[in-house]
């Protein structure tokens, strides 16, 4: 291995701090969203299985499922997101042959892009499933009578936090979207 000793050009330093605070800010906004939503859904899990829970429906079912599989890719996002800070790293190495090549950063970005649009996706659909649920049971004709009577067509704060859940978990995805986007613009410009 050579040593060739060059140090990075003001605008590649300036690249290289734009992808770490891009890459910082994004993880810690995906990370903290991604927690909480994470451990929404499993308390929805665990509260959801006992007996007479308006929650054992289908529709809620497969919502949350996709749920799940939007914090999934939130976990991918999160990763991608710590690995632009490494990248920004190495691009302020004095060693070129160190620095990743342009077309390697640019492949990365593109796939957070896409990790981050499958996830708000993959969420939305999940919100959807869960929300019509949950008008379909407020909205029955039985509800208006039997509300006070039958448990299983009360919308309780459980079934809000899943709400809210999805929508961070969404929101996450769309920190991490912005963050790619902005790096794609920097890196591509003149």
């Amino acid at each position: 291995m050579s040593q060739n000793s060059e140090t990075p050009s003001s605008n590649i330093r300036a690249i290289a701090q734009q992808f770490r605070l891009a890459g910082w800010i994004s993880f810690w906004i995906q990370l903290v969203l991604g927690v909480i939503s994470g451990i929404i859904v499993l308390l929805f899990g665990i509260f959801s299985q006992k007996a007479n829970s308006p929650n054992n429906n289908p529709g809620t079912g497969f919502g949350v499922f996709l749920a799940i599989c939007g914090i999934i890719l939130l976990g991918v996002g999160i990763y991608l997101a710590y690995r632009y800070t490494r990248i920004g790293k190495k691009l302020e190495s004095p060693n070129a042959s160190n620095r990743p090549r342009k077309a390697e950063t640019v492949q990365v970005l593109r796939l957070g892009l896409w990790i981050n649009l499958g996830g708000i996706l993959v969420t939305l659909l999940g919100a959807q499933a869960i929300v019509g649920t949950l008008v379909a049971r407020s909205i029955s004709p039985q509800a208006a009578t039997t509300q006070l009577f039958d448990p299983t067509r009360i919308i309780s704060g459980l079934d809000m936090l899943i709400v809210q859940a999805n929508t961070n978990t969404v929101s996450a995805h769309f920190a991490g979207l912005l963050a790619s986007l902005w790096l794609i613009n920097r890196i591509n410009k003149p």
